[in-house]
């Protein structure tokens, strides 16, 4: 089969990858579309060093074989990280951090940017019959922002500032906002600010404070942004992830007395609620064929993929 393949050094397609035989724990899924991610692109610029494999981990697919007969035959999403179930982590509710883990696409265990891939069956979502697979793709990045109020308590009348205009940050702006918190997004494009105006206060600049700041827009310098703004005693809450390090004081962190908090992977069962009452707004996924991969990696739309249907389309 076809499949994106990272070497460790830079990405390459290739045309004869063998098709993976799953686990007795796994399934094999037939991947329907898989979305491309920020952290694909990091990973390309050395963000992950010692991972070679398919690329991708987000994904639409349907079960071709499974442990669970009750999922063959079924339209899937998955989560990305498999522990080893023996840890402190993973005896503990924190599978998502075990030591061991296999990451699909990022670490240890091939993505999704080909036709076929295979899952720990337990780590599986089934898509509702009623969700297309062009916003059920969107349900892992979307799981990500929801973990932010898994996190952090936010009340109705916390003020709460976003960093960013990507798609991160529009998706984050969004679940923040069903709080009923009065979000502010900070961004650099005003093009791009257009899109969050419905249900958010957009700025390129402000001298303004919160009372929590989103680091989402995916650059070194969102912390340092971040920390300007943010209230002493208020909460810094991280989603960017990048290659490339920056030095940075945190010593205003100690005197302000921030908390700086982490948040990566998020609950599927409620982002795939979401979407399904329609309660995300999603631009349309632009969709490749695999062999254009290049052409994917580059385009400028909202969000990018791959069409492993039969029939291929350029937009929906």
């Amino acid at each position: 089969m076809k499949a994106l393949y990272y070497d460790g050094g830079k990405a390459k397609l290739k045309e004869d990858y063998p098709v993976p035989v799953p686990l007795a724990h796994e399934s094999l899924i037939k991947i329907s579309l898989a979305a491309i991610c920020n952290t694909d692109r990091e990973i390309m610029h050395g963000y992950k060093p010692d991972f070679a494999g398919v690329l991708g981990h987000e994904f639409v697919g349907v079960v071709e074989s499974s442990n669970d007969p009750k999922l063959v035959g079924r339209r899937v999403v998955g989560e990305l990280n498999e522990g080893c179930g023996e840890c402190v982590y993973c005896k503990t509710g924190r599978e998502h951090h075990c030591v061991y883990r296999k990451c699909i696409g990022i670490s240890g265990k091939d993505g999704c940017f080909a036709p076929y891939m295979t899952i720990a069956t337990r780590l599986l979502h089934i898509v509702p019959d009623e969700l297309p697979d062009e916003r059920a793709v969107f349900t892992e990045p979307l799981a990500a922002a929801l973990e932010i109020a898994e996190q952090v308590h936010i009340k109705p009348s916390t003020e709460v500032c976003v960093i960013g205009d990507g798609r991160l940050a529009f998706m984050t702006a969004q679940v923040l906002a069903l709080t009923g918190a009065p979000v502010t997004v900070l961004g650099r494009h005003e093009e791009k600010l257009e899109m969050f105006k419905p249900f958010a206060n957009t700025i390129t600049e402000t001298r303004q404070s919160f009372e929590i700041v989103v680091d989402a827009c995916g650059s070194p310098s969102g912390i340092e942004t971040a920390m300007r703004h943010v209230r002493s005693k208020g909460t810094i809450v991280m989603k960017s992830t990048y290659a490339k390090g920056r030095e940075l004081n945190l010593s205003p962190l100690v005197v302000n007395e921030v908390k700086l908090i982490g948040s990566r992977c998020g609950p599927f069962e409620p982002a795939l609620s979401l979407l399904e009452r329609a309660l995300i707004d999603l631009p349309p996924i632009e969709l490749f064929k695999l062999e254009d991969w290049e052409a994917a990696f580059a385009s400028k739309a909202f969000k990018a993929g791959f069409d492993f249907r039969e029939k291929i389309l350029q937009k929906y």
